[in-house]
């Protein structure tokens, strides 16, 4: 399932089994100071909260890290990119350098991040969306993913893995944690979410039982991510089990209520003086 714990900081964060030189979790939506419907450690700045409320909540988040996450503008699709500095991001694969998020800057547009520096914070944002965090087994390359339904059939989990194993070939092992997402009790979608999974893959079907109107079906996108991991040879998979939909008292949920806040799922390596 997973194990909640207090930071530094004043957030509650969710985090998997522990992995050697890697930190990661995602955050619930306590220890923050929005109001409303994004109560109250809200940390996206596009869905109509209070700027400065939104400003706060970073400020606290970033108490408890060992430097500033870099976020990304996520767009529901499979780009990845590198970050290779405090600020500082390529396209995976090599390309023009991206300014990430500053005094000024914009983050880039992507749905994945990964990188090979300690101490490097990444993140996404997610409220029902899937968080996936990615390392190989010797906490030398890391990655996170935001995975809707759109980018997990677009192949945004394996565009995450394949730019990791180009950035490590020598690794042969790698373990993800699938964080908190809508359950398949809570995310009923049209037929055309479940054909964009079965025309690419037949055995994607088992992830989605009939819904209570013709038509409609109860898909479980946290057993779809697995499976899709699973498919391209990463074996160690945890998925954390927990549904924003339901949890209210943690987790911001879009399907829920369309306002609403995000979570950040957040991830470094360790360096030599890195905890």
């Amino acid at each position: 399932m997973g194990e909640l714990t207090r930071r530094q900081s004043a957030s509650l964060v969710l985090h998997g089994a522990p992995w050697k030189g890697v930190s990661y979790g995602c955050t619930t939506r306590a220890g923050g100071v929005s109001a409303g419907p994004w109560e109250s450690l809200n940390l996206a700045l596009h869905v109509g909260d209070d700027p400065l409320a939104v400003q706060e909540n970073r400020r606290r988040l970033a108490a408890g890290l060992p430097a500033e996450p870099f976020w990304l503008e996520q767009v529901h699709g499979r780009g990845v990119v590198e970050v290779t500095g405090p600020f500082t991001a390529q396209p995976a694969g090599g390309g023009a350098l991206l300014q990430g998020e500053g005094a000024a800057n914009t983050p880039p547009q992507a749905d994945a991040a990964i990188t090979t520096q300690p101490g490097v914070v990444l993140a996404i944002m997610t409220a029902d969306c899937i968080p996936v965090v990615m390392a190989d087994a010797h906490g030398r390359a890391l990655g996170v993913a935001h995975a809707g339904w759109r980018g997990l059939a677009a192949g945004v989990l394996e565009a995450t893995l394949a730019a990791l194993r180009a950035r490590l070939p020598e690794a042969s092992a790698w373990r993800a944690w699938i964080g908190p997402c809508i359950g398949q009790q809570s995310f009923e979608v049209g037929d055309e979410v479940r054909v964009a999974f079965t025309e690419q893959d037949p055995d994607a079907q088992q992830y989605f039982t009939a819904g209570r109107q013709a038509g409609k079906w109860q898909a479980d996108i946290a057993a779809l991510a697995r499976h899709r991991l699973l498919t391209i040879g990463l074996y160690d998979v945890e998925v954390s089990g927990l549904c924003t939909y339901q949890r209210a008292d943690l987790f911001y949920s879009y399907r829920r209520s369309a306002a609403s806040g995000r979570m950040a799922t957040l991830a470094w390596l360790h360096g030599p003086e890195l905890p």
